[in-house]
């Protein structure tokens, strides 16, 4: 009897022992961050196309990898970055953008993730969706932003994406210019690129 329960210990002592180790293989968690960026914003209006950009952002992020150092999930997600760091070619659009996003109370975008769907991609990159809360002018909605991150060499994450807002779901009257003569269209799309590093 007593040889029984002794086998039948090791026996559970070891199925716990590689569930662990499996489960935290599997769920390996490491904090990334990034402040340098790529960021665009392209509209349109009854002129021409524009584009406002910058190179500033505030971005954590804590990921999951499997074994083999492809990304496995997301644990948390912030990103920030400030408006008067977008600049396009011409600094009057630049003052009625700031204006029309009311940067004197409001001075950054900010998204805070609140889930994640994370589905493999071609060459060891993820495919990345995060739902959650995206600020502009002070105006909170639930968006999903999808980005494609990739793990590389030298430790540090790729992270490329665009997503496409209307202004006025963020209570945004769009820009206008040349005394109301040119009119910026509803729709921008955000183009984001940056690369994160262990934190």
């Amino acid at each position: 009897m007593n040889a029984r329960f002794y086998l039948a210990a090791r026996k559970t002592a070891f199925f716990l022992l590689s569930f662990q180790f499996l489960f935290s293989s599997v769920n390996a968690q490491t904090r990334y961050a990034g402040s340098a960026a790529d960021l665009t914003v392209n509209g349109t209006s009854t002129l021409h196309n524009w584009s406002m950009k910058s190179a500033k952002a505030d971005c954590t992020a804590q990921f999951d990898f499997a074994p083999g150092g492809t990304i496995a999930g997301l644990q948390s997600l912030i990103f920030s970055t400030p408006v008067n760091f977008l600049k396009s070619e011409h600094s009057s659009m630049d003052n009625n953008a700031y204006k029309a996003l009311k940067t004197d109370k409001n001075p950054t975008i900010a998204f805070t993730m609140s889930s994640v769907l994370v589905t493999p991609a071609e060459g060891g990159a993820s495919t990345v969706k995060c739902t959650g809360k995206l600020t502009i002018a002070g105006v909170t909605k639930d968006v999903q932003l999808t980005a494609l991150c990739k793990p590389n060499a030298d430790n540090t994450i790729t992270v490329t994406g665009s997503q496409t807002i209307s202004m006025s779901d963020f209570k945004i009257d769009p820009p206008t210019f040349m005394m109301g003569t040119i009119k910026t269209g509803n729709n921008v799309t955000l183009v984001y690129s940056m690369i994160l590093k262990k934190a």
